[in-house]
């Protein structure tokens, strides 16, 4: 029995000796895999040696299973089948690696020594690997084929002396406005250019004409008397042309307008709309008319001391003036309004100092006592019959602004009464049906607001 325990007893000391040895095995293991870093080895594939064209391998162990490669202060070739070391950077294409003085891993590339820390570089992709091995079985210079990327970069652009320069050349070529209206004005006056030409020439110059500098840059370079002189050509065309480029050239540019009176534009632009004429020739002409007489008092009293209100008169009495009719009336109420305007509040739509002068030549312009003498206050009335709602909008404000001499003769008119009461039913009607829709202050309620004034300054003594 003695016996036996002590059997027993070496056995169980044997059995803590194992496992103690087994948990220091366990123990060293594990501080061997966290100091020693896992290798990459460096595979070539047989059959990319023979025939040049597959990509070498790269495998994966950890340091246990392969040879590490352990460097020294010497340089040493870096065989295939050797652990690389942690930091070695293999897309480089190095294959001699040694130790610098500060147990740096210091590698060459093709007779070339250059240094390199072993510091913890970032991962790189199988992918990379596989390239940079292709590129160094191939013999291919990573720092050649950037260069020649960079030389593909910049072919792509131009370098700054020569953008400089560009742009020299392109301020050389631009024209200003000025010198684009003197080459359209010697284009049209050329005694070589086809109407074709001519009226492309106005065509282009009536765009720029719009703005005021240009227009007056026209008109102080000459340019203006030539589209003027133009007014008298034989040919349509070149009249319609010329009152287009007028119309635009005048509109609210008192220094055109002052000009284009004293050249004459007046007596021309009435010429063409006091004889046979074709429609769009017409229409052109009557705006110009309108152009220049808008807020223009030198202007209207030389268009009224020449009888602009008698040629008005016979176009809107003509037949199949219909379309121009409307304009015509549209330009009387201009001018009503804005003489009174001026003359009663004293509120000038051009301030600046000739102010007390248009205030003057305003006063010079007695427009309601020929619009009375002349039968306007027959003729207007007329447009009611229209069918268009703009049309008859237009026709009773321009009775209400000539009711201060029109309104005996308007009581005397039947035919108006008759007209304005239709019309009120029409317009109750039509407002009827907008606040049905919802619309409260539509244009429908607009013209019979208009109609109830106009009937209520009848009734007034």
């Amino acid at each position: 029995m003695l016996i036996g325990c002590r059997r027993r007893g070496r056995q169980s000391t044997r059995l803590k000796v194992a496992l103690m040895l087994l948990v220091f095995s366990c123990q060293l293991l594990h501080v061997l895999s966290e100091k020693t870093p896992s290798a990459m080895t460096v595979v070539e594939s047989p059959e990319a040696s023979l025939e040049g064209e597959e990509d070498a391998h790269v495998e994966e162990g950890d340091s246990e299973d392969l040879d590490v490669f352990h460097p020294t202060d010497k340089w040493k070739t870096l065989k295939s089948g050797l652990g690389v070391p942690r930091g070695f950077d293999l897309q480089t294409g190095q294959r001699e690696v040694k130790l610098g003085e500060h147990q740096t891993l210091k590698y060459q590339i093709d007779g070339q020594r250059q240094g390199k820390e072993n510091t913890q570089g970032p991962s790189v992709s199988a992918e990379e690997l596989k390239k940079a091995l292709k590129n160094i079985k191939e013999g291919v210079d990573p720092k050649t084929s950037d260069k020649e990327e960079k030389e593909a970069l910049r072919a792509q652009f131009h370098p700054m002396d020569e953008l400089k320069k560009d742009m020299v050349r392109l301020d050389m070529l631009m024209e200003s406005d000025f010198q684009i209206m003197s080459r359209l004005v010697s284009q049209f006056n050329s005694s070589n250019a086809t109407v074709e030409e001519k009226v492309k020439a106005l065509h282009d110059l009536e765009y720029l004409v719009h703005q005021v500098d240009n227009a007056q840059n026209l008109a102080s370079s000459g340019g203006l008397k030539l589209v003027v002189d133009a007014l008298n050509s034989t040919d349509y065309r070149l009249q319609e042309s010329a009152s287009f480029v007028l119309g635009s050239a005048l509109s609210s540019n008192p220094v055109v307008q002052v000009e284009a009176v004293e050249s004459g534009t007046i007596q021309k632009l009435l010429m063409l709309l006091a004889t046979p004429r074709p429609m769009s020739v017409k229409k052109r002409a009557l705006f110009a008319v309108a152009s220049l007489l808008r807020h223009c008092p030198l202007a209207q009293s030389h268009f009224l001391k020449l009888g602009g209100l008698q040629v008005l008169g016979d176009i809107f009495r003509a037949s199949g003036g219909g379309a121009l009719r409307v304009r015509i009336v549209t330009i009387l109420y201009d001018m009503i309004n804005e003489k009174e305007l001026i003359s009663q509040t004293g509120l000038d739509p051009i301030p600046d100092a000739s102010h007390n002068e248009r205030l003057r030549q305003y006063a010079q312009v007695s427009l309601q006592p020929l619009l009375a003498e002349q039968g306007w206050c027959s003729l207007v009335p007329e447009l009611l019959a229209s069918p268009e709602h703009d049309w008859k909008e237009k026709a009773l404000r321009t009775i209400l602004a000539m009711m201060p001499h029109c309104q005996t003769q308007y009581r005397k008119d039947y035919a108006l009464s008759s007209s304005l009461s239709a019309l009120q039913e029409q317009y109750q009607e039509l407002v009827l049906t907008e606040q049905v829709l919802g619309d409260e202050d539509g244009y429908f309620g607009e013209i019979l607001a208009l109609l109830e004034t106009v009937v209520l300054k009848l009734k007034q003594v």
